[in-house]
């Protein structure tokens, strides 16, 4: 599990507020991104998103997170995690945790906003008897970026109300 955890480039979190309102939002970051510290607890990071902090509100809320991996490129086998989240700023971080992140990348320590410490309830596998094997393309990622049209902030938006062009519709 620790290995599979160390390899995804992106996972999907599930949170919920205080009146079971839920969330379900993907995370991605080069592989290693999600720290597992010990046994029981993980660790990832906010990057600067599309600024609706859903999970995160909920997360202030009601502190129960599920987090799902899925190989898609090798095993096509998936992780479910469930657990208690809590968030911190990377200057509050318990001192424990705090000291096993900053061993990693520092570049990406300086655009991350807020630390989920997810302690570790359960974990189980999910079959791989469904799950699509994909191929993986190169795309250039700017991490941290804020321009609006790298990150297809408009991309439902109707094209009378887009400065940026043309953009499919749902």
């Amino acid at each position: 599990m620790i290995d599979l955890i160390g390899r995804q480039e992106m996972f999907f979190v599930a949170t919920a507020d205080a009146g079971g309102n839920c969330d379900c939002s993907p995370r991605f970051g080069k592989p290693g991104f999600i720290s597992v510290i010990d046994e029981t607890t993980l660790a990832y990071p906010e990057f600067r998103g599309n600024g609706v902090f859903a999970s995160l509100g909920n997360i202030l809320e009601n502190p129960h997170i599920g987090l799902v991996f899925v190989d898609f490129f090798d095993t096509t086998v998936g992780l479910h995690v469930n657990g208690l989240a809590h968030s911190y700023q990377p200057d509050k971080l318990p001192r424990s945790i705090a000291e096993h992140l900053l061993d990693g990348d520092s570049k990406n320590v300086r655009i991350v906003e807020r630390w989920v410490v997810v302690t570790v309830e359960e974990a189980y596998i999910h079959c791989s008897k469904h799950v699509p094997r994909l191929s993986k393309l190169q795309k250039p990622i700017d991490w941290g970026t804020d321009d609006v049209i790298a990150k297809s902030n408009d991309y439902f938006v109707d094209d009378t109300d887009c400065e940026h062009g043309s953009h499919p519709q749902s």
